[in-house]
């Protein structure tokens, strides 16, 4: 049941209901309204007039008639006066209300835009901070299997902040460039492909239908995964292995290679060696050292139910990725315990990659919250934890 941000039209969700920012009559106004209602076409606004308009904070149901979602959940803003008039609690009650209705009619996907950050003026920061926290705090609580998405258009809206930015930007910009062989002081044109690129606004409904499931990834966020990487993986696994472990990793990946780097097949007989224990059983090893039960787990990683089932249930389990990832954000892993679950999984951190930059840099910096995770992998680009 996990939260998710994509960057996209939000009348091409192929979810259960889109969730519409509507006025109090419910026959159709501006913005994301009146896209919804034309994307619907006449019959929307047919049944909306059945209904006698809406509240504020209050939210009701129809047919989804010409989108792809099957169904549209109406529900009124407050408009911003300076945050004096209860403008907080109205907009969390539209959030509320909303997934009430969601999860009383069995949906098992939702979407929402950022209710009242466009002609109602609610400042766009402090609404994503309402939107935020009440889908979270409703997502810890129900026992509903449910993916909600929070439709962002303009990639502006999930600011992290310019000292966050800068920082992640110059932890990246230092370890990038030494691994593409840059020089030390880093070049301006590096530091130019660091910043923020143009809002997209095309969207690949394979997003919504496969991309952020669990899969074996082979893109850029695996690209990364070779020899070097791999090499301090198993030396990293070895110094935390048993002692019965290191001495057969030290005599394979160590012993008689005369200083030289050792090669693919010692590595993969290293791995093979330390491979006693699979992602799957490290992961409730851990989860039980930790004290947690398994939904406080995976609800954290922002990982479905549907999908910890699966990897309880297999131990050689393949997760993807960012699943390993999430869990161990979840888990509050160091960087050697992360590297240690990955390589478990196949995978390795690389300076060579964003991804795992951006990664790294929470990890050192104890930031083991996978929403702030994801809103920095967002603003630079990248995919986010969980699924």
């Amino acid at each position: 049941m996990p939260l998710i941000f994509v960057r996209n039209d939000i009348t091409r969700m192929k979810v259960d209901a889109i969730v519409n920012a509507a006025n109090k009559s419910l026959l159709g106004g501006g913005g994301v309204d009146g896209a919804i209602h034309r994307a619907a076409g006449p019959r929307l606004l047919e049944e909306c007039r059945r209904l006698g308009g809406c509240e504020t904070g209050e939210a009701k149901l129809t047919r989804g008639y010409d989108l792809p979602a099957s169904f549209v959940i109406h529900t009124v803003g407050p408009i911003w006066r300076g945050g004096f008039f209860g403008e907080k609690e109205k907009l969390a009650s539209c959030y509320r209300n909303s997934l009430k209705i969601a999860e009383e009619n069995g949906f098992e996907s939702i979407a929402f835009p950022l209710i009242s950050s466009g002609v109602y003026g609610y400042p766009k920061e402090k609404a994503l901070r309402v939107a935020e926290n009440t889908i979270r705090e409703f997502l810890d609580k129900t026992e509903a299997d449910m993916t909600v998405y929070l439709v962002i258009f303009d990639r502006a809206t999930l600011d992290i902040g310019k000292k966050r930015f800068k920082e992640i930007e110059e932890f990246i910009g230092d370890r990038y460039a030494k691994a593409h062989g840059d020089s030390p002081s880093y070049s301006a044109k590096r530091r130019e492909s660091l910043n923020r690129p143009e809002v997209s606004f095309s969207f690949d409904n394979s997003l919504i239908d496969g991309a952020y499931r669990d899969a074996d990834d082979l893109g850029e966020a695996d690209a990364c995964t070779g020899i070097a990487p791999i090499a301090e993986a198993a030396e990293e696994a070895r110094e935390n292995a048993p002692s019965s472990a290191k001495q057969k990793a030290s005599a394979i990946v160590g012993a008689g290679m005369g200083g030289a780097a050792p090669s693919i097949s010692n590595i993969g007989k290293a791995i093979d060696e330390l491979m006693d224990e699979s992602f799957s059983e490290m992961l409730l090893r851990k989860i039980d050292e930790r004290g947690m039960t398994d939904s406080e787990c995976y609800k954290k990683a922002n990982i479905d139910r549907k999908l910890f089932s699966k990897i309880r249930s297999d131990r050689l389990y393949k997760p993807s990725k960012p699943t390993v990832i999430a869990f161990a954000i979840a888990l509050e892993l160091d960087l050697n315990e992360t590297n240690n679950m990955l390589m478990k999984a196949g995978f390795a951190l690389s300076h060579s990659n964003k991804f795992d930059l951006i990664i790294e840099y929470f990890i050192k910096h104890g930031v083991y919250d996978v929403f702030e995770i994801n809103e920095a992998l967002f603003a630079f680009d990248q995919q986010l934890l969980g699924a």
